[in-house]
Formats: C-alpha cells, sequence, structure tokens
C-alpha cells in the first residue's frame, strides 16, 4: 500500500515530550518537516536522537504534545499501513543472511526482515527493485547473499530497501555506521543523488559526525539531553557556537565545498598550547 500524505508538511511535532519513568528523554521539542526538505538531526551520544527518531518514523507516541506523519496524528491512525510508507535505513538491521540482496530489497514491501511464505513480488515490484538495485550501483550483486556484502554495499542495499515502497519521508539513523572514509563518501554521493530521483521526498539523517552529512543537507536540528538547542536552515543552524552548545564542548566547525567538518575549538587549542609551554618550562 503506497500511503499518500494529506498535507504539504510530511512531518510535524508540537511541543513533544517522551518520558520514561520520572525521566523526559524528549522535552518539548518541534519539528516541521516539509516535502523535499533534508533535515539532519545532530546531538551528542545520549542526547535523544533515537527516542526523537521512533516518533518520526511512528514506532513509539509521546507521552505529551502531537506527532502527526504524512497528515496523520499518531494515536489516530492504523501504525503498520503508516509504517510502511516510511523508509527506515539503519545500518544495524538484521536482514537474514540467507537472503539475497534483491530478495532483501523486497522486503521492504512486507514490512519485515524476511519474505513471507506463499507471498510473490508482482512483475511491477520486482521492476522497480532491479531499477533501484541499478540507482545504487548493486545490479551485479542482485543475486549475491547479504553475508557476502561490504558495509558500504549493505548500506546501498538498505536505500534501496527503504525506497521500493515509494516513502515520502525516509529516515537515515546513522547510515555511515562501520564505513571507511570511501565507503562513506560512495554513500554520501548516493543520498545526493536521492534529491534528484525522489525530489519529493523528505528526509532526516542523524549523526553525531559533522563530516557524515550530505551536500544536499538543507536543514538542521540539534538537541542536547532531549531539548532543541537550535532549528532551521542548516547553514545558519550548523555553526561552531550551535554545534559547541549542543555537543557541550568546544568545536571549531569548517564549511568549505558545501561539506561540514570539526575540529577541536579555540579554547582548548589554547589550554593545550599553555600545558605545552609548562612542560618546556619545566624542562
Amino acid at each position: 500500500m503506497n500511503y499518500q500524505p494529506k498535507v504539504e508538511r510530511v512531518l510535524e511535532l508540537e511541543d513533544v515530550t517522551f518520558r520514561r519513568g520520572d525521566r523526559d528523554i524528549i522535552s518539548r521539542i518541534s519539528l516541521s518537516v516539509g516535502a523535499g526538505e533534508h533535515w539532519a538531526l545532530l546531538g551528542a551520544n545520549g542526547a535523544g536522537k533515537s527516542t526523537l527518531m521512533a516518533l518520526c518514523g511512528a514506532i513509539a507516541h509521546p507521552s505529551s504534545g502531537t506527532v502527526r506523519v504524512l497528515g496523520e496524528r499518531l494515536g489516530r491512525v492504523e501504525l503498520q499501513a503508516l509504517r510502511r510508507a516510511i523508509g527506515h535505513v539503519n545500518p544495524r538491521h538484521e536482514a537474514l543472511s540467507s537472503l539475497t540482496i534483491r530478495q532483501v530489497v523486497l522486503t521492504g514491501l512486507t514490512g519485515s526482515n524476511h519474505l513471507p511464505q506463499r507471498w510473490e513480488p508482482t512483475t511491477a515490484h520486482s521492476a522497480r527493485a532491479d531499477t533501484l538495485l541499478e540507482e545504487m550501483g548493486l545490479v551485479n550483486k542482485a543475486a549475491s547473499r547479504w553475508t557476502n556484502l561490504s558495509q558500504g554495499e549493505r548500506g546501498r542495499a538498505l536505500i534501496a530497501r527503504a525506497l521500493i515502497s515509494s516513502p515520502k519521508l525516509l529516515l537515515l539513523d546513522e547510515p555511515c555506521t562501520g564505513l571507511d572514509v570511501a565507503a562513506r563518501e560512495q554513500l554520501l554521493e548516493t543520498i545526493d543523488i536521492l534529491t534528484r530521483t525522489h525530489p519529493e521526498m523528505a528526509s532526516i539523517l542523524v549523526t553525531h559526525h559533522l563530516e557524515e552529512l550530505p551536500t544536499t543537507t538543507s536543514h538542521a536540528l540539534l538537541i542536547a539531553d532531549g531539548e532543541a538547542v537550535a532549528a532551521g536552515p542548516a547553514a545558519e543552524i550548523i555553526t561552531t557556537e550551535n554545534i559547541t552548545a549542543a555537543f557541550r564542548h568546544p568545536i571549531q566547525v569548517e564549511h568549505r565545498h558545501r561539506r561540514w567538518s570539526a575540529r577541536v575549538g579555540r579554547r582548548l587549542e589554547l589550554a593545550t598550547f599553555a600545558d605545552q609551554e609548562m612542560e618546556m618550562v619545566s624542562a
């Protein structure tokens, strides 16, 4: 089933809090994602990124506030159909090792990590899978087993799996995990291409490394301790001041050739230099 959004806003969070026990994991976060926008969700480990992605993917419900995904309010919609309309890329996805890569892509239609008994893809589904494998540069690997693929090839296969249902929202949960530099750059190039092949699709990419942001990143939400630090156009939000605040550490941000990078902040550099001078004097 291809789910058609009712509104132009693909995702809306209004004053959302998620509570576990007596602790707020997410506290009063608001977010609005439009069609064709590509958001980065940035924050340190434990900041609440995974919980926020679970809300965006209709996996979890908020303790308070409102979450609308593809125009449907969580708590008032049949979740299975909605979840199948959301593409989700997670490198820790546990696909069955017995599946071929073509079969892995087809599991994106079943909402599971296996192909149910007596389920057969239609001719259109099979053609769609082959087209996506070609777009991902994996057409020659279609018959290979999952266990025989490199981490980079697995990442691209999971993107194809997420796209087979023609989602309006794509969630990328630390897609560069475990990749070397070459594989990372190839995957980011693939993600960039999606803006041309799927221009109306919105995306949210989670990471805590600025170097893992695609050039097509249009917006960013920074969170720390479950609260929003800043949100808006990426060029305005991904700054030294905001990243330092989000990660609670002095970090210098650079933006060159449409890519971001981070290095140790000036204050820490000065402190290190002072320590080195003291060591020289002592010697």
